[in-house]
């Protein structure tokens, strides 16, 4: 039996795939109008949630973000700042693995909390990779240089932690899927 079955790599490529498109698509309307980096938080977090969950098993996280972003390559060649979601989403994998996905998701409570923040430390590490390898100095002195580029981006990790928590629980609720892990 092999480690993934199609049903993980179902859910692996569906969540890739929305976060890569709806990144491409979306964030950088949202991100020219308001220059706040938070769409693209939020969706790459709930995808990200929604895969860990779908999937429960170790690795997922991390190629939801290496699809994701060759997604994101192959349709804006040039947003290479997309490399700190990569890396993002492998921290995510590897807290949310250490974290134990029994505690992740049968215990509501505390697994929901954990979750959001998960997300929000990884949401910080792709600000940190970002402000400091990918943007302009200028740009970095109006959010406060390195530390305030992350922090905006750690505000779009409780938005997409949040976000992410509360479709898992309502789909959780509905008997979308089980909470059992494998």
């Amino acid at each position: 039996m092999s480690y993934l079955e199609a049903r993980d790599i179902a859910g692996i490529s569906i969540f890739a795939a929305l976060w890569g498109i709806l990144n491409v698509t979306l964030s950088p309307i949202f991100f020219k109008i308001f220059h706040l980096p938070f769409l693209c938080d939020l969706i790459g977090f709930a995808s990200i949630i929604l895969a860990v969950w779908w999937v429960k098993k170790f690795g997922t996280a991390t190629l939801v973000g290496i699809i994701a972003t060759i997604i994101n390559f192959m349709m804006r060649p040039t947003a290479i700042f997309f490399l700190g979601f990569t890396v993002a989403s492998i921290v995510f994998d590897v807290i949310s693995f250490i974290s134990g996905y029994n505690r992740l998701f049968k215990q509501r409570i505390l697994g929901s909390t954990l979750l959001i923040i998960i997300s929000i430390v990884s949401a910080a590490v792709a600000g940190i990779i970002i402000g400091t390898f990918f943007m302009s100095p200028t740009s970095l002195q109006r959010w406060g240089g390195v530390l305030g580029w992350a922090g905006l981006h750690a505000i779009g990790g409780i938005i997409g932690g949040i976000v992410g928590v509360s479709l898992m629980n309502a789909l959780t609720i509905r008997g979308v899927a089980t909470t059992e892990t494998k």
